[in-house]
């Protein structure tokens, strides 16, 4: 006759709750990325680069200041006064101009960050302006105002969620993420109809957004040949064609003329 061997299982079962007023303790940010068998490692050895500058030619029109009278917690919230974004020169050269590989890496796939991109929402504006991550990151809204905000997110692509959240003072994050690419995909708040901010969603990891001096980088591509898209939320987008061998640092500038 056998033996009879009792086999007892526990389960332990945890639960947490989070006051919506209040924001969770942020966790550490992981360095590593989410990486399996089929993704594409470039060969640092031979890993090239591209840099430029985006320039802009004419008069652009003079940033309009905000009035952000209609709700007192913003000006709580910030008593510098607030402009519009949409046109943010320095001596001739634009930011906020999202750059990307548009061709030249089809079919191969590529590690996800495990980190989150952060939008803020401080003094009633979204910081930063315009952003970009890749398909499958998590995209964290911040508010760190003393007012509600609604979070709204119309995406093109019909596989990305669309979004309309409300987002007490302080509030915990809303964090989502995006399956597919999104090309300057604008993020908008109901309850301050000024505030506005792009999201750009890359199908690969090679991208950049312009800064304050219009200044640009993207590193770390591999050798081939490569349709580079810059593109402005009012001024559309330009292509260029760019060939790299091994090691190469090429630049590539672009220029837009100023709206009439």
């Amino acid at each position: 006759m056998g033996r009879f061997i009792p086999i007892v299982l526990s389960l332990a079962m945890l639960s947490t709750s989070c006051n919506q007023n209040t924001r969770p303790m942020p966790q550490a940010k992981e360095k590593s990325s989410k990486v399996d068998a089929k993704t594409f490692v470039v060969d640092p050895s031979i890993a090239a680069s591209i840099h430029g500058t985006i320039h802009i030619t004419g008069t652009t029109p003079a940033p309009v200041e905000i009035d952000m009278a209609m709700d007192p917690g913003c000006t709580l919230s910030n008593s510098a006064k607030n402009f519009s974004q949409q046109f943010v020169v320095k001596q001739g050269r634009l930011a906020n101009v999202y750059l990307y590989v548009k061709q030249g890496l089809e079919g191969k796939s590529f590690a996800v960050p495990s980190s989150p991109v952060v939008l803020d929402q401080r003094g009633c504006r979204y910081q930063p302006h315009v952003l970009a991550l890749m398909a499958g990151q998590s995209l964290q809204v911040l508010n760190d105002d003393s007012t509600m905000h609604n979070v709204l997110a119309q995406p093109n692509a019909p596989s990305n969620p669309q979004w309309n959240e409300s987002q007490m003072p302080k509030g915990a994050p809303i964090e989502k993420a995006f399956h597919d690419p999104e090309v300057m995909l604008p993020i908008k708040c109901n309850q301050h109809p000024w505030m506005k901010a792009y999201v750009n969603v890359a199908a690969n990891s090679f991208y950049a957004i312009s800064d304050a001096q219009g200044d640009f980088e993207i590193k770390g591509l591999p050798p081939g040949e490569y349709t580079i898209a810059a593109v402005h939320e009012a001024l559309g987008e330009q292509t260029q064609q760019v060939t790299l061998g091994a090691k190469d640092e090429k630049e590539v500038d672009f220029a837009y003329a100023a709206p009439k």
